[in-house]
């Protein structure tokens, strides 16, 4: 698995393009991987909703809870399926907006010098077997690209926001992922 020079999209990923970026103040400066995940509607995994969500193109009449955020514009670099299938939104060199108001260290506004990767999940379901190796897999790659993204820093959601979130969720392992990246 590889980042393509040219495209700085991840060559095994399928791409769906996001309108939801623009540019990193300093793209030298990204050095924090921040894990999420995401489930629409909610706990359910059997649609292409969050495709859809990070494409602004949500049907926002089919689930009460869109119509609260139909006007929301979010994305993500990555999206890692319960099937381990990677897609990717924004180009690596770009800045995704996945981390909204957030402070890492000090440091306000972690948009600004992160990836994101989102897992198709929810905090209190299991994530798969197949996700966790995709997950370490293409972390591996990210922290060859970006060597300022350190062990340490790789942080949850709620690492950097939390009195607003709660993911990846007390069922995401970071013992298992850790240990994968080893």
């Amino acid at each position: 698995m590889q980042i393509d020079a040219d495209t700085a999209l991840l060559e095994q990923a399928e791409f769906v393009a996001s309108p939801n970026f623009d540019d990193y103040p300093d793209a030298e400066d990204i050095s924090l991987l921040v894990i999420h995940n995401i489930s629409l509607p909610e706990n359910d995994f059997s649609s292409d909703d969050v495709i859809l969500f990070f494409t602004n193109q949500l049907p926002v009449d089919k689930d009460p809870y869109y119509k609260k955020i139909e006007n929301v514009r979010v994305s993500a670099h990555l999206f890692i399926r319960r099937d381990g299938r990677v897609i990717q939104f924004v180009p690596f060199n770009k800045r995704a907006w996945h981390a909204g108001v957030s402070e890492f260290l000090g440091r306000q506004g972690c948009n600004d010098f992160s990836l994101g990767i989102e897992l198709e999940g929810a905090d209190d379901i299991p994530f798969t077997e197949v996700q966790y190796k995709s997950l370490a897999t293409v972390s591996k790659v990210l922290l060859k690209k970006y060597p300022k993204i350190t062990m340490e820093r790789i942080i949850g959601h709620s690492d950097i926001a939390p009195d607003r979130k709660t993911d990846p969720g007390p069922s995401f392992s970071w013992q298992k992922y850790k240990h994968l990246l080893d």
